[in-house]
């Protein structure tokens, strides 16, 4: 392996242990001492790490710095990681229980942003890196200082994406013990990204098969991980009075694409709010699992 692949390699395994660990880009950065980008310069191979660097990423995660070079097939479970404040946004704070809620303007570059506008106006293969340097009102050598070609832009949206996502589920998540509620509120964290992140969304839902295959696969475990705990939480529910059946997994898989449908119609000028879709949403799917007075004086979808 030459340096160029150890770096996307010790890059990709950062960013795998970052988000395992819960950690937002910012709050990683944050607690090393560097900046955000020099965190997801790291993470996209485009520098190297320092050992004392490498270590202090190990200790933060809770890896080992043999595991993010790939000296072992996995990561040492239950390392001690040391308390770190976990990111909502950029106002640190604001009530947790609601930060999930919230969705101020996303805090990117110039570059990113342009090509998240391209990606949704032309589709990733219309796009081009002097469209997008064009849209960013900058030169195309500038864009190619940030970034090495379009797929990696691509990678970038959708990695924010998936970070987004997991973090606002988590949240979520953790407002309910197991039960019809949580399934409402995990129901809900999704409805409300789908539509108030919308651009995002769309890509997410149109453009992974032009992802490489790497990086399509890196991506699909990253969704995989989301649908499995929302067929967690349903089982769990599900549980509390019957037995879990096939029927069950697949109204699982009808309520994730019940999401991840909304950018296809959803329009902010539209009659209904984000807020309201996502109530009638947890509710919709409360009623395809038949839960709709399986927890009388519950936790409501909007709660």
């Amino acid at each position: 392996m030459d340096s160029s692949d150890h770096q996307h390699a010790v890059g990709a395994r950062t960013r795998q242990a970052r988000i395992a660990a819960g950690l937002s880009l910012r709050a990683a950065a944050r607690h090393l001492g560097v900046s955000p980008a020099t965190l997801s310069a790291i993470e996209n191979g485009r520098t190297g790490v320092s050992l004392s660097r490498l270590q202090g990423l190990a200790a933060l995660l809770g890896t080992t710095a043999s595991w993010l070079i790939g000296e072992h097939a996995a990561p040492t479970p239950g390392a001690p990681r040391p308390e770190v404040r976990r990111d909502t946004g950029p106002e640190p704070d604001r009530d947790p229980r609601r930060g999930w809620r919230e969705f101020p303007p996303l805090d990117i570059d110039p570059v990113l942003a342009a090509a998240i506008d391209s990606f949704v106006e032309t589709g990733y293969h219309g796009a081009t890196m002097r469209s997008i340097a064009r849209r960013a009102g900058m030169s195309v050598p500038g864009v190619y200082h940030h970034y090495h070609d379009k797929q990696q832009l691509l990678v970038r949206a959708l990695d924010l994406t998936m970070e987004e996502l997991h973090w606002r589920v988590g949240a979520a998540r953790r407002e309910a013990g197991p039960g019809r509620a949580r399934v409402a509120l995990v129901v809900e964290a999704l409805a409300l990204f789908h539509t108030h992140r919308r651009e995002l969304a769309f890509i997410g839902a149109s453009e992974m098969r032009s992802l490489t295959e790497e990086n399509r696969r890196r991506i699909t475990s990253s969704r995989d991980a989301l649908q499995y705990l929302l067929d967690e939480d349903i089982d769990a529910a599900v549980r509390k009075g019957n037995p879990v059946t096939g029927r069950d997994r697949i109204a699982g898989r009808a309520i994730a694409t019940m999401c991840t449908s909304l950018p296809q119609w959803f329009r902010p000028d539209g009659p209904a709010t984000p807020e309201q879709i996502a109530a009638h949403y947890a509710d919709f799917a409360l009623g395809l699992l038949g839960m709709h007075d399986s927890e009388p004086g519950g936790h409501g979808p909007t709660g």
